[in-house]
């Protein structure tokens, strides 16, 4: 997918495992290689009947951690990531056939968020690429939605993670959704996203549920199992019976929703200045319950007239009657007593 982590700039997806890294990256991997053993044991000869039982919750959380936190790190950028990518051998694990994705009716209403997030995720990701690569890219997405590391709606994979610090498709945390899509390349992406809709399946990636551009290498390249690179992207599936196609075997939602993002969000982002941390914790003077503000007006050593407990002040009504006297009897004395 380009899938890519808003920290790294760049979309992650990845596969199956097996391939060793290179003494450069040894010590680093071989914990995340150890991580991928859980899946590939028992892989030969796992049927179906194995492969489609649901996995533990401690399974799938192993899942999402092989490319995420230090697993999404980006070794290397450019010429260099290149060359590395393509040392990295593909699986022997044989590239499994997908059963088609038809689920979805064109007269369904949900049947327009569901083209509309799969064209996104076509076009931002791979609008350049060849027709073999937007169709890989839309076999990932419908790949992701049936297995059960996943959301299992079309819109919930492309936009998963976009409210988090790390998205699963950086095109929606990076504000490219604000730039207008070229037209051409556009309509070539929704009739790709209107065919695999309907049912087409792209054989050369089978299971895949990772990508990567060449001119990348994230570190969970290591972990999972090459399958094939078309165009720029090389493509992934999980190690062991988690990238089996029998694994995938997740029904979809019956609903699409797609995530509000305000127009100043998305500017924010493409103008790099989006943190995805949560706000920071108000800072409060020392000695004072109150959260100053710039509106205040008051001494330093007060809190704009509002009420800090921390002083041992205290609201009190005057009484109304010794309150009586005129104003002109008032002494000084009483002036300081009521300061």
């Amino acid at each position: 997918m380009s899938m890519a982590f808003a920290s790294a700039r760049h979309a992650l997806h990845g596969a199956d495992g097996g391939a060793r890294p290179g003494i450069a990256f040894g010590g680093a991997v071989l914990g995340a290689m150890a991580l991928s053993l859980v899946f590939l044991i028992g892989d030969a000869g796992s049927g179906r009947a194995e492969a489609s039982e649901s996995f533990k919750s401690r399974e799938l959380a192993q899942l999402k951690s092989m490319d995420s936190g230090a697993q999404a790190e980006i070794l290397i950028e450019g010429l260099s990531a290149q060359e590395r990518n393509d040392l990295i051998p593909a699986s022997r694990t044989p590239v499994e056939a997908m059963d088609r994705f038809a689920v979805i009716s064109a007269s369904s209403p949900q049947y327009a968020s569901a083209h509309r997030c799969l064209t996104q995720a076509i076009y931002y990701e791979a609008a350049n690429e060849p027709l073999k690569g937007k169709r890989a890219v839309a076999q990932v997405v419908l790949n992701r939605l049936r297995h059960p590391a996943y959301p299992n709606s079309v819109c919930g994979v492309v936009y998963e993670g976009v409210n988090d610090p790390v998205c699963q498709f950086s095109f929606t945390c990076d504000g490219s959704l604000l730039r207008q899509p070229m037209a051409r390349q556009w309509n070539e992406s929704r009739k790709v996203a209107a065919e695999a809709l309907a049912g087409t399946v792209e054989p050369s990636v089978g299971s895949a549920t990772h990508y990567h551009a060449d001119y990348v290498l994230p570190r969970w390249a290591y972990t999972l199992a090459k399958i094939e690179k078309i165009g720029v992207h090389v493509f992934y599936r999980f190690p062991g019976r988690a990238g089996r196609e029998a694994a995938f075997s997740r029904r979809w939602a019956g609903n699409e929703r797609v995530p509000f993002l305000s127009d100043d969000r998305l500017r924010q982002m493409l103008a790099g200045r989006y943190d995805n941390a949560a706000p920071a914790e108000p800072e409060l003077t020392p000695g004072l319950t109150v959260t100053p503000h710039v509106t205040d007006r008051h001494a330093p050593s007060d809190v704009g007239g509002r009420l800090d407990t921390t002083k041992g002040w205290r609201l009190a009504i005057p009484d109304p009657v010794t309150a009586s006297r005129s104003s002109g009897d008032t002494s000084v004395a009483d002036i300081g007593a009521m300061q």
